[in-house]
């Protein structure tokens, strides 16, 4: 081997060498501790528009009674209904849509504050088959000046003197009833000092007889998102229900409480006015902080 060839190969060795890869740097494990240590923030009112409240003297949480876990609200992205303080002037309505048929659920939740600002929480998914909530579409917004006088008139409207749970009788008997194919609705009103929930199967007079409070929760989602949209082929219109109502009432026929039919929460009682907490730039509205019409001893005809 000449003295060239001997050169050649030490300087291709060191080509080759100079192109391997670095020995990798051991560095030390992370510190798990730092894995909690950031700061975690506060989210939007759109999100969640009583966060940060807690208890105080004289304020108690007002006992929720709608079939829904507190754990099922976070699988929806929902603060649990059972866990928001509300203050005089305020109202919360919620309403679930539960198909018969399909796994394809929604819920709207419309929250009225006591500085004037008004927020709409809306989730469609499919609540089947995972742990989790599949194709979910969430919609938070805030709502526009004008549309909340007409929801914080809903809270004195007589539909929440409604039985919870109600069997049409058309005046021929009734029997309990059963959906089929449709749609089934779970509304809540949550004021100061207590709540109203009722359950309508899918019969046309059963659910225009809470129509009012199913379009106003409808109206405040609509038109945020299509796929949230596609989930109700009407949209916010329950004139077709509200109709069947009003015909079954002018016929002589009636909603009657049905046998599973069980009562509301009881009332909670409310700090007295000059105990009750205020916030800051924001003034007592006047008035009774109850706005839920009394509710009626079922019929047991």
């Amino acid at each position: 081997m000449t003295g060239a060839m001997l050169l050649a190969g030490l300087l291709a060795g060191f080509a080759l060498a100079g192109q391997q890869p670095a020995p990798p740097v051991v560095s030390a494990p992370p510190d798990p501790a730092v894995w909690w240590a950031p700061e975690i923030p506060k989210p939007p009112p759109e999100q969640d528009p009583f966060q940060g409240r807690r208890l105080r003297p004289g304020e108690t949480l007002v006992p929720i009674d709608n079939g829904v876990d507190p754990l099922l609200y976070r699988l929806w992205g929902l603060q649990p209904l059972q866990s928001q303080l509300i203050k005089r002037g305020e109202m919360v309505l919620e309403v679930w849509a539960r198909p018969s048929l399909g796994v394809r659920q929604a819920v709207v939740r419309v929250t009225v504050r006591r500085d004037g600002r008004a927020f709409v929480q809306a989730r469609a998914g499919l609540g089947c088959c995972t742990p989790e909530i599949t194709r979910r579409v969430d919609i938070d917004a805030e709502l526009a000046p004008e549309q909340v006088a007409p929801l914080k008139a809903l809270a004195g409207h007589a539909l929440w003197s409604q039985p919870r749970l109600v069997i049409v009788d058309y005046g021929g008997g009734a029997v309990e009833p059963v959906c089929l194919d449709g749609v089934s609705w779970d509304v809540t009103l949550l004021v100061p000092g207590q709540a109203r929930h009722l359950r309508r199967a899918c019969d046309d007079a059963e659910v225009g007889s809470i129509a009012p409070a199913l379009a106003a929760a409808l109206a405040a989602a609509s038109g945020r998102d299509a796929r949230f949209d596609a989930v109700f082929a009407h949209g916010g219109d329950f004139s077709r229900q509200q109709r069947a109502y009003d015909s079954l009432i002018a016929s002589g026929g009636r909603l009657k409480a049905g046998q599973s039919n069980r009562p509301q929460p009881s009332a909670v009682p409310l700090p007295a006015d000059d105990e009750a907490p205020r916030e800051e730039g924001v003034r007592e509205p006047s008035g009774p902080a109850n706005a839920l019409p009394p509710v009626s001893p079922p019929s047991t005809n």
